[in-house]
């Protein structure tokens, strides 16, 4: 049976950015098997089931194949199964609202002027209301 080491899985299927990360994670104790905390250097199988603590969250995920190179998301996608808590998931879902990128004027427009600034705000606060009755 093929095996391969679990910061370089958690690396592969994009769970942390680099393998620095993963392998840091392991060393804080924040990845575990079966509530054990485990090394870098462990060697992941195929069903196995990852705790992993990131920015506050608890994740777990069940390893479907294994992969010691990183690849796209969708492949990524197919080689873990989410059994993350349904209440971790809201708490990571409404911590990510209001996380979009920055808003870009045109070139040579400036700064808004206090009358544009006042219709934007207007704007935002309207748009913030109607979203917040749908949850």
């Amino acid at each position: 049976m093929k095996k391969v080491r679990i910061d370089k899985w958690l690396w592969s299927v994009r769970i942390f950015k680099t393998r620095t990360l993963a392998t840091n994670a392991c060393k804080t104790n924040k990845v575990k098997i079966e509530g054990k905390p485990i090394k870098p250097s462990y060697l992941v199988q195929v069903g196995e089931r990852i705790e992993v603590r990131k920015e506050g969250f608890d994740l777990t995920f069940e390893v479907v194949k294994l992969l010691e190179k990183r690849v796209g998301a969708a492949i990524a996608f197919e080689c873990y199964k989410n059994h993350t808590p349904e209440a971790e998931m809201n708490k990571f879902k409404a911590w990510f609202v209001g996380k979009a990128r920055n808003e870009v004027r045109e070139k040579g427009e400036g700064r808004p002027t206090k009358r544009e600034r006042r219709d934007i705000d207007r704007f935002k606060g309207d748009y913030l209301k109607d979203g917040m009755e749908d949850l």
